[in-house]
């Protein structure tokens, strides 16, 4: 039978554009990241309740557990959409899940990029959040643990640097560390870069596969409604 210009070519009615691969790989991608973010919101939320009253209202801005809590409230919603949408095959939801994705990546360039371009300022950030970490140091117990945990890696001596200042600087740095935090932190960074560098690479790979597969599930969905669209007319109208 003939058909007119321009129209699908002829699949039988059980053929599908969505691959079943393509579809599940992407259902179980963004199962696994959901669970990761419930997983992020209970221990967030545990940790904030753990905490005393006064001392959770201290320091709100640099406290690990409500930035625990916001990250996966966000991851929640965000692979939400990603596993019911690739579920249901629903175009909106992928979209939406794809377009969060991708605008989470570029910010994320954006500001490794901007921390590159521009370091001066951002290790005077650093500075500013390490010294307001410092004052509130006996309100919050994530913070006095993990400024702790940083002297215990960066200090020698153990007596807070008893007795250093009657030798010279060369005598000194063989017992005690003589420069500050952030110097510290800057050469670490230098000295890591290859290190810190893998890390964001494996941070990028996962949502450039979850942006990439859902842009392909959507293109499939989309060609299969079209097949869908001309079976009909073709039912109602065998010459159409």
């Amino acid at each position: 039978m003939a058909r007119r210009p321009g129209a699908p070519a002829a699949y039988g009615e059980d053929f599908s554009f969505v691959s079943p691969l393509v579809k599940y790989l992407l259902f179980f991608f963004n199962m696994l990241f959901w669970v990761i973010s419930m997983v992020m919101v209970a221990v967030g939320v545990y940790a904030r309740l753990m905490k005393h009253a006064e001392a959770a209202l201290a320091c709100l801005a640099v406290d690990p557990a409500i930035l625990l809590i916001v990250v996966g409230i966000l991851m929640f919603l965000l692979t939400f959409c990603g596993c019911i949408g690739s579920l249901r095959e629903n175009i909106c939801l992928l979209q939406t899940f794809s377009l969060c994705l991708t605008i989470v990546f570029l910010l994320q360039l954006a500001a490794g990029v901007l921390g590159f371009v521009f370091s001066d300022k951002a290790r005077g950030k650093v500075s500013e959040i390490i010294n307001n970490a410092i004052v509130h140091y006996r309100d919050d117990l994530d913070l006095q643990n993990l400024i702790d945990f940083g002297q215990k890696k960066a200090v020698i001596n153990t007596m807070c640097g008893q007795g250093m200042q009657a030798l010279d600087y060369l005598e000194a740095s063989k017992v005690i560390y003589t420069n500050g935090c952030i110097d510290r932190l800057v050469n670490w960074i230098h000295s890591n870069l290859f290190v810190l560098g893998g890390v964001a690479l494996g941070l990028a790979i996962p949502q450039l596969v979850g942006i990439l597969l859902s842009m392909i599930l959507v293109s499939q969905i989309k060609d299969q409604i079209k097949l869908q669209l001309y079976n009909q007319q073709h039912r109602a109208d065998p010459w159409y």
